[in-house]
């Protein structure tokens, strides 16, 4: 068994590494168990421009355990539960190591799923079916939804480039606080 203090360091060094960097950080609460993390759909895939509120859970003897992900606002994709969001990711639910870190998960491992969905092994049959016999169709259908529910209003925070616009207060602060009691999925 991990040792519960060398786990809540590593909880902590992870999560500030994820908040140094270029993600936005919203805790549930103080026990560093649960939070939120805003996510934009990578360059270049069709998931472009979409803004994703990502939950992220850890375990008590995380990082020997995976952290579990997934997506609150509606995402398409062969790869993600189209009613709870739950991703199914081979590298964090079966292949984890404790030499992952959470940043790996944004930087890496998410935005490799939205490029190159596993459509052999889905959750969402419809996306998977639509993705292997007509992907312009899949592609489209992609774009319909970041545009119904990927915007950054959709995930109860700001846009980020809001502050050019004379209230440069309001975004960040009061953002964060409506967005934490609606952490289930939005129905399409």
């Amino acid at each position: 068994m991990a040792d519960p203090n060398s786990s809540n360091k590593r909880k902590q060094t992870d999560l500030m590494k994820l908040m140094m960097s270029d993600y936005h950080v919203q805790m549930n609460n103080d026990d560093m168990k649960e939070f939120f993390v805003r996510f934009h759909g990578p360059p270049n895939t069709p998931y472009s421009g979409g803004v994703w509120k990502v939950r992220v859970e850890l375990q008590e003897d995380y990082p020997y355990s995976s952290p579990s992900i997934g997506f609150v606002n509606k995402m398409f994709h062969p790869n993600v539960d189209f009613l709870t969001g739950a991703v199914c990711l081979n590298v964090i639910n079966k292949e984890w190591s404790p030499m992952f870190e959470l940043n790996h998960v944004f930087d890496i491992f998410l935005p490799v799923l939205l490029d190159d969905p596993n459509a052999e092994d889905p959750m969402n049959e419809d996306a998977a079916a639509l993705f292997l016999n007509d992907r312009v169709a899949y592609q489209d259908k992609v774009k319909e939804y970041c545009q119904k529910y990927a915007k950054p209003e959709d995930i109860g925070m700001v846009p980020e480039d809001k502050s050019s616009d004379g209230e440069p207060s309001e975004d960040e602060d009061d953002s964060g606080d409506e967005a934490t009691p609606s952490a289930g999925p939005v129905n399409p």
